[in-house]
């Protein structure tokens, strides 16, 4: 029976409890025990999906420091000999995980987007060279397998409570580093487009009509996202960004406007039930994805079909 840790991060606890099917695809098992770890979060989301939740407390341990984190889970690891290590590549999981398998004198996966096994052999997928290819790493040695896992690729599917048990660890190495917070700014408050089953995305074809798409998905009862080269023109926030550099989005309907459909932006697609595209190059490497492909302007697609929409709410 293996072990599986997993870091819980407050402010990302869905995709931390996401990654229980990372652990599931790796030990190819549903019988192995996984345990979250917390500095902080709230467990009600994670309590019944894992078998046991350890809750860190130390009164001076500065749950934002990545180095005093770092130095806890190392604790944590050598008291339990944990068999994987699973991070979700957040903001602060990128700068907790490089520095964790340091410590362990252990390899890191970065940025794991699928898990494969082939010839008994465990395959971590991830984006490489700017997104250009997928690279399969092979894990050898006798170390934990660590892997931090972009957000929003995987899903776990809670099929049947478990009693989890919760348990208090004090650490009793606790850094005292020169980090300090200054300041505590209120997150801002955006939608996820991640939660959302209709995106209406925009590419660089509707740079300069960019917000025709708010009217298309206000009709649709969806929500904007985009392509980075709206983005990059400072045109819509780096939050509504789908693609390898952004977000990871499995909506219903997914409407691509204007899209050219680069790697680096299919990447962020994943499990999509259906694609629309709508673009003046029917060639473009988007329309192969597509179920329905509309070869035309999209800014004149948006106006007949908010009409069309309109005219039928009325009828």
């Amino acid at each position: 029976m293996r072990r599986c840790l997993i870091y819980l991060d407050e402010q990302a606890l869905q995709d931390s409890v996401d990654l229980l099917e990372v652990a599931r695809q790796i030990h190819a098992s549903d019988d192995d025990v996984t345990t979250g770890v917390t500095f902080g979060a709230d467990i009600r989301l994670a309590a019944g999906a894992f078998d046991s939740i350890i809750q860190v407390s130390h009164p001076q341990l500065k749950t934002y420091d990545p180095l005093a984190v770092t130095e806890v889970l190392v604790e944590l690891q050598e008291k339990n000999a944990f068999d994987t290590i699973l991070v979700p590549a957040t903001p602060f999981g990128r700068m907790l995980a490089p520095r964790l398998a340091m410590r362990l004198k252990t390899g890191l996966v970065a940025d794991v987007t699928a898990i494969r096994h082939e010839g008994g052999q465990l395959l971590a997928i991830r984006p490489a060279y700017s997104g250009r290819i997928m690279a399969a790493i092979l894990f050898h040695g006798t170390g934990p397998v660590m892997m931090s896992i972009r957000p929003g690729v995987f899903h776990w599917d809670r099929t049947a409570e478990k009693n989890t048990q919760t348990e208090t660890f004090a650490p009793t190495r606790v850094r005292d580093g020169n980090l300090r917070r200054l300041a505590v700014k209120a997150k801002e408050q955006t939608y996820d487009i991640r939660e959302s089953d209709v995106l209406v995305s925009g590419g660089g074809g509707m740079i300069g009509h960019f917000q025709e798409l708010e009217r298309l998905a206000q009709s649709l009862g969806g929500q904007v996202s985009a392509s980075r080269k709206i983005v990059d023109q400072g045109l819509a926030s780096r939050s509504i960004q789908v693609g390898q550099s952004g977000k990871t989005v499995s909506p219903k309907l997914y409407l691509a406007l204007g899209i050219d459909g680069a790697v680096q932006h299919v990447e962020g697609l994943k499990q999509v039930q259906h694609i629309i595209s709508v673009n003046l190059n029917k060639n473009a490497p988007i329309c192969s994805l597509s179920d329905i492909v509309v070869e035309g302007d999209a800014v004149t697609f948006i106006d007949k079909l908010v009409a069309k929409i309109n005219q039928e709410a009325s009828d």
